[in-house]
């Protein structure tokens, strides 16, 4: 049975309060500077986000942050950094919402083959990434950052009334889905959660359970901590980058699944941008931990609804973005200086236990 380490459930306890207390010390000074109460600023925040509707929307809005999140999180676990996952959820999205408005099937059909072609795009465009990485040796920042370009540009030459896409008033779209590609909904009062959630709790569950219990999993967390000694072990670094890139595109072709599937059966120059941004904050908000995740997105979410209340009560617009930063700074920074104070209190505690054998051995020798 495995011993419990009292001092490693203190430390990782310590980070989280920290980083909390810091942020509201910090995020409490920044408001009192605007001459604003703070206090009274998180009283209608709390009363706010603690209403049904409101609860109803946090959900729904975490669920492709989340996604967003867990994609990211599968580089950051290799050291690679997928910026891209923006371009790839949405051009994922475009071309899923394509076929789906092409095809006529069974919903049990036509549903999966417009996440499997979301996916696949997804995974194929943030493939590019790492195949130039191990070929060529171009930075994944700078690829998928250009690759978000570049999908942008494909998005805005196809979306045009006449090419694939359709005008509606001021918009231009995609064909609708037919009704057969609507996805289940979760009834709730006021209004129902999206049944994506669903889907994005089992990929959080996948996202450990590979990482964590499997031999692939093993091998990315070793080439995330040392290359050399991943190459060593017989561990195809190459491999490893390129699978890595496929597998975050693919969950960032879930990104917009949940709009697409659940709300504007379409793609359309409304469709929503950033959110794979936003999904590298929550990452590391979440440490890469998929439950750490899910509750930065729903964090995410509380923050983006309850900021909307703030504004009719007289707090600048801005006061949100600002608490989203200084939240994401705070947990970043807690983290490492727990790191480091506990890298040292087990280097400290290793010396006095090497310490206290010298000793023993000294009079071992002395009394012989």
């Amino acid at each position: 049975m495995k011993k419990f380490d009292k001092n490693k459930l203190i430390l990782g306890l310590a980070a989280p309060a920290l980083a909390i207390v810091t942020a509201l010390v910090i995020t409490s000074i920044i408001i009192g500077a605007t001459g604003k109460d703070p206090f009274h600023a998180y009283q209608v925040m709390v009363d706010f986000g603690s209403k049904a509707d409101s609860q109803v929307w946090i959900i729904n809005k975490a669920t492709p942050y989340y996604l967003s999140a867990l994609a990211v999180a599968i580089g950051f676990r290799m050291n690679l950094f997928n910026i891209g996952v923006d371009g790839q959820y949405r051009i994922a999205a475009f071309f899923a919402a394509v076929v789906g408005g092409a095809l006529t099937m069974p919903g049990i059909i036509q549903i999966p083959i417009i996440i499997v072609v979301a996916m696949a795009i997804g995974a194929v465009w943030a493939g590019i990434a790492g195949l130039l990485k191990v070929t060529r040796g171009v930075n994944e920042v700078i690829s998928t950052i250009m690759l978000n370009a570049i999908g942008a540009s494909v998005i805005g030459y196809f979306l045009q009334d006449g090419r694939l896409a359709q005008k509606e008033g001021n918009l231009i779209h995609t064909p609708y889905l037919p009704d057969s590609a609507h996805f289940f909904e979760i009834p709730t009062q006021p209004k129902p959660i999206y049944g994506f959630v669903v889907i994005a709790a089992l990929a959080g569950a996948v996202y450990w359970f590979v990482l964590n219990r499997t031999r692939f999993g093993f091998d990315l967390r070793t080439v995330g901590r040392s290359e050399s000694a991943a190459h060593a072990s017989g561990v195809s670094v190459k491999r490893m980058v390129i699978t890595s890139m496929l597998l975050s595109g693919a969950i960032a072709g879930l990104v917009g699944m949940p709009t697409l599937l659940g709300v504007s059966y379409n793609y359309g120059t409304d469709f929503p941008a950033g959110i794979g941004f936003t999904g590298i904050a929550i990452a590391l908000l979440g440490r890469n931990n998929p439950i750490g995740m899910a509750l930065a997105a729903l964090l995410w979410g509380f923050l983006e609804r309850t900021g909307t209340q703030l504004e009719f009560e007289g707090y600048a617009q801005e006061i949100v973005g600002v608490i989203q930063g200084v939240i994401v700074l705070c947990v970043v920074i807690a983290y490492e200086i727990v790191r480091r104070y506990g890298l040292k209190a087990q280097q400290r505690k290793v010396g006095e236990e090497l310490a206290a054998q010298a000793r023993k051995s000294d009079k071992a020798e002395v009394s012989a």
